[in-house]
């Protein structure tokens, strides 16, 4: 079946609105009482825009570094007490958890007192990507500024979901593996579609 100039153009528009309306459509149903997530689902789902941030040692930081990844979000005091340390390992736990797909989750912590980690924290959480905040820039509160929550941020920069500090390792992996899985299944509806609106038009008979 050959597709018009009309038809391409409403199906690359589906394409590219597809990830929204995906996003929309876990939020609106994916609720925890029905699918049993254990993480809270952010709702309305909201663009990460938590800028001005620095790597320690290694100049500024966006988010927008990290698109097309899931991010892990934390944020405390660079002290890292006992509570913060087991918060890191839970993330770092958690990711290792999905085996071939843990390269598809990055980790940020966000040290949100100024100051300096100890070296044996940054080695605890070795891979992990560590930012702070500069004097004169506040985050709200929310990502980047809770140390109640670990925020999961999607790859189209949404944050999306939090869970408490002291999660649950089991039921945050669940929850990661559903949402990897659902993303995937997306991802494939966008190839199809994109292979579909890309096929040459076969030339039709003369008259």
């Amino acid at each position: 079946m050959s597709l018009g100039p009309r038809a391409k153009l409403l199906l690359l528009l589906a394409l590219f609105a597809l990830p929204i309306v995906a996003s929309l459509l876990a939020y609106r149903f994916m609720r925890p009482a029905a699918t049993g997530n254990y993480g809270e689902l952010l709702l309305p789902p909201a663009t990460i825009v938590t800028s001005g941030l620095q790597r320690l040692g290694a100049g500024r930081f966006e988010f927008s570094e990290l698109a097309g990844k899931w991010v892990i979000v934390a944020s405390d005091s660079g002290d890292c007490p006992a509570r913060c340390v087991e918060k890191l390992l839970t993330v770092r736990q958690v990711r290792l958890a999905l085996g071939r797909n843990a390269a598809r989750i990055e980790r940020v912590l966000v040290i949100d007192d100024r100051r300096a980690p100890a070296r044996e924290i940054l080695a605890a959480v070795e891979g992990m990507v560590v930012v702070s905040v500069p004097a004169e820039n506040r985050l709200p509160v929310g990502v980047g500024n809770d140390r109640a929550h670990l925020y999961l941020v999607d790859p189209n920069g949404n944050v999306m979901m939090r869970w408490p500090a002291n999660a649950d390792r089991r039921r945050m992996y669940k929850d990661l593996e559903r949402l990897r899985a659902a993303r995937h299944r997306t991802d494939q509806v966008q190839v199809a579609m994109l292979s579909s609106s890309s096929r040459p038009r076969p030339n039709r008979p003369r008259e």
